[in-house]
């Protein structure tokens, strides 16, 4: 089943539980879903949602910090909502483990020996952990590897 399948679903079982918030989250899903096909002529594939879910949760864990500044609890508490129902498409998330040693085995698969070759590093690795990851600590990670 594809996840454009499994989001049908899920707002079909959040109409008939009649829970109006997690419907409203899927709604937004599937509108940035169309926004994509209709402005990128495509047609979305699993991987484009992860994308997509992964963008829409960066957005909302910045929010987070922003609302968390201003005091905002009420706020902070529906962004986490949000995240934790648009995390349901995403694959599982890599451990810290596996992150170290993808991120190994992609270096030493690149040739990489400093961090002017990260983009190199970052092109072999993303394919690989797309959704999996947070992409702004994986590039911190890389760098980090990379300076040694």
């Amino acid at each position: 089943m594809s996840l454009r399948e499994t989001l049908n679903d899920m707002m079909k079982e959040a109409m008939r539980s009649k829970d109006k918030e997690r419907l409203g989250t899927l709604r937004l899903v599937l509108s940035e879903v169309k926004k994509k096909e209709i402005d990128e002529k495509v047609i979305v594939t699993d991987e484009i949602m992860i994308a997509i879910a992964s963008k829409m949760i960066k957005e909302r864990k910045d929010s987070v910090s922003q609302y968390s500044a201003a005091n905002r609890q009420d706020l902070v508490d529906k962004e986490e909502s949000e995240i934790s129902v648009i995390s349901e498409f995403l694959p599982k998330q890599l451990t810290e483990d596996e992150l170290v040693q993808v991120i190994r085995d992609t270096v030493a698969e690149s040739g990489a020996q400093s961090v002017k070759e990260l983009g190199k590093v970052m092109t072999l690795i993303k394919p690989k952990v797309q959704g999996r990851t947070d992409m702004g600590q994986l590039s911190a990670r890389i760098k980090e590897l990379l300076s040694r």
